[in-house]
Order: structure tokens, then C-alpha cells, then sequence
């Protein structure tokens, strides 16, 4: 990731958003490359304006949580800036009772509830594997909605 290409990409932001804070998130989405870039390109098309995470992750690395008002840089599968997005709600839920309308507003696949769960289960169960702990259709996921904010100079 170049920290400066990064730094840049936020300084032309808060040239264009006066109350912007100091303070962002540069990551990307998705596991490998290829699903940065998938991801990213869903949020730049508006088709993604969610996305859920495995809260145990955020325990263990001692990572804050995401909070409304968080502004993130989404990074390509190259590490690229590509858009900010604003966290405008966060909950914290079982993975069985994350809703439709939410795997909906992740903008995956054919954006349903049954595709969000097959695939966000083999993604939190290689999570847990790694870390010799097992799945179950109780853990807790956090469920971000956000709002595209930035692309390359736009709003």
C-alpha cells in the first residue's frame, strides 16, 4: 500500500469537503485481489452500500469497530484508492438473524439472503480456521451500511 498515494487521495477530499475530519481507514474489501477489485467496482456502480464483518476478528486483533460517521478509503485489489465511503449505521447481530435487506445492500452475487450466507460462511469459517476457533450460525457479525461519498474528485 503506498501510504503517500493515500495521504494525497484524502488531501483532495478534504479540499472539497471543509468539515472532513483528520482521521480515516484506508482498507479494501474481500480476501484476495480479484474480490478487491469485484467489490470496489460494486461500490463505485452503487450496487454495494453495505458490508459485514466477523466481530470476533476486531477482539482479537484489538481493532475499533466501526462507528457512524467513519470515513474509509476503499482500496483496489492493487491498493489503490479508489472511492471514501461514510459509515452511516452499525449493528452488531447473529450471523442467522442478519437480514434480506442487508444482503441486498452488499450488492453481491444475485443479492440475495441465501447467496450472502453461503458465501459469508465460507469466508468467516477460513477466519476462524486460521485462528483455531469454529463456526456456528451464532457469532456475531457487524453490519456496516455506508454511503459513497468521493470518487477521484466527484461527490
Amino acid at each position: 500500500m503506498s501510504q503517500e498515494r493515500i495521504n494525497e487521495y484524502w488531501r483532495k477530499f478534504q479540499e472539497t469537503t471543509p468539515n472532513a475530519p483528520n482521521t480515516y481507514e484506508a482498507w479494501h474489501f474481500g480476501a484476495t485481489k480479484e474480490q478487491a477489485d469485484e467489490l470496489a467496482q460494486l461500490v463505485l456502480e452503487g450496487k454495494k452500500t453495505a458490508t459485514s464483518s466477523n466481530h470476533k476478528m476486531y477482539q482479537l486483533e484489538g481493532s475499533s469497530l466501526p462507528y457512524v460517521g467513519l470515513y474509509n478509503i476503499i482500496l483496489d485489489g492493487n491498493d489503490i484508492p479508489v472511492a471514501i465511503i461514510k459509515t452511516v449505521e452499525v449493528n452488531i447481530i447473529p450471523f442467522d438473524e442478519v437480514s434480506e435487506e442487508h444482503a441486498y445492500l452488499e450488492g453481491e452475487g444475485d443479492r440475495s439472503l441465501k447467496y450472502w450466507r453461503e458465501v459469508h460462511q465460507a469466508f468467516f469459517e477460513r477466519e476462524f480456521n486460521e485462528i483455531n476457533h469454529a463456526f456456528n450460525h451464532q457469532i456475531l457479525v457487524v453490519c456496516e451500511r455506508f454511503e459513497l461519498v468521493y470518487i477521484n474528485g466527484e461527490i
